[in-house]
């Protein structure tokens, strides 16, 4: 079978399965369904299942390694992070048994400052991510068939109709996002019942982290999201479209 015709029958199925789990969100409970979708994921891609995390907590991870145990776990190290996220990266290593996968760019943060000038994150943080973000996503994701995202509809305007699987046309693999469907209540109440691993900065008052030069404390009642590329109209990294 030659790769196009692979890469058909992917999409098919991917297709399928998500016009399947989106037929019974309505009357199946949301961690029963996402627990469906996952096994369905372990089982059909096996090794070729990656699961990505930017490490604001180990929701996805913990469940991924449910479904598959030492899944494999992507993470970008663009360089910028708070020191935080890189603590419970590998926290969640030890803790889930996992295998983290990191993403790295081509060039160092000092090489591409000498090449583009000192924090382009500054002037351009659209070139920034694309870089440090985007083309390591890119090229990591090239080795599998199918990518485990904690998109959630609940988190931007423009992840609203995110489906729970789905094929992703600009990576060329499957795009399962098995927690697509739960509100900011579930996700609190299944950290708290499952002692999940928690990024610090959440309790600090950081409701979406990225890059430490990029993030910061949203006002009091503002949307959460308000605090990445603050005084940017960049609302998203550019990893899901």
């Amino acid at each position: 079978m030659t790769s196009t015709e692979a890469r058909e029958d992917l999409r098919a199925a991917a297709l399928a399965a998500g016009e399947r789990f989106a037929a019974r969100e309505q009357d199946t409970d949301h961690e029963e369904l996402t627990h469906e979708i996952l096994a369905w994921a372990a089982e059909t891609y096996g090794a070729d299942l990656i699961v990505a995390s930017n490490m604001q907590d180990a929701v996805l991870v913990e469940l991924g390694a449910a479904a598959r145990p030492g899944v494999d776990v992507l993470f970008l190290e663009t360089g910028y992070h708070f020191a935080e996220t890189l603590g419970t990266r590998d926290a969640v290593a030890q803790v889930y048994g996992v295998r983290i996968v990191q993403a790295e760019p081509e060039l160092t943060v000092g090489e591409q400052d000498e090449q583009f000038g000192k924090d382009l994150f500054a002037s351009d943080p659209g070139a920034c991510c694309g870089m440090r973000k985007v083309e390591p996503l890119k090229k990591t994701l090239a080795n599998y068939d199918a990518w485990v995202t904690g998109v959630r509809r609940v988190e931007a305007p423009t992840r609203a109709t995110t489906p729970l699987v789905t094929w992703d046309e600009r990576h060329g693999l499957v795009k399962v996002n098995p927690i697509a469907h739960w509100t900011d209540e579930q996700m609190d109440a299944y950290i708290r019942d499952h002692a999940i691993l928690v990024n610090p900065l959440v309790g600090e008052g950081y409701p979406s982290i990225g890059c430490a030069p990029c993030t910061a404390k949203p006002a009091p009642g503002a949307d959460p999201r308000s605090g990445r590329w603050a005084g940017f109209t960049k609302t998203e990294c550019g990893l899901h479209g």
